[in-house]
């Protein structure tokens, strides 16, 4: 069964997409966070899953740390993280950063370690 769901559902401002969504109770094994970091910093702090996670990034520049690797990123990039890898990420600016996070789970678990 197709399900569709309506912005008011997961994005926190109707003008930006930024929010997030647990698409497991729609059958699906997966969840996804829309970023939007408007000014140079912010982001997660350093943690982990127990399953892959995808970035994509929409728009801006970024600093992912992915393991032992800082990788600078830019708009149109996509970068995969392995299960049980630590990672955060900041916006480099100018300009907001803004990503599409696709967590392979149906839920959200996640290991802060800062």
């Amino acid at each position: 069964m197709a399900h569709v769901i309506d912005r008011d559902k997961w994005a926190r401002m109707p003008d930006r997409w930024q929010g997030e969504l647990e698409c497991g109770a729609w059958g699906s094994n997966s969840c996804l966070i829309f970023n939007y970091l408007p000014g140079t910093g912010g982001g997660p702090r350093l943690h982990r899953h127990p399953y892959s996670e995808i970035f994509i990034v929409r728009q801006g520049n970024g600093l992912f740390t992915i393991g032992d690797k800082e990788i600078e990123a830019f708009t149109g990039q996509i970068l995969i993280v392995p299960p049980n890898t630590p990672h955060k990420f900041t916006n480099l600016g100018p300009g907001p950063l803004e990503t599409i996070d696709i967590h392979e789970n149906g839920s959200f678990v996640t290991e802060w370690l800062e």
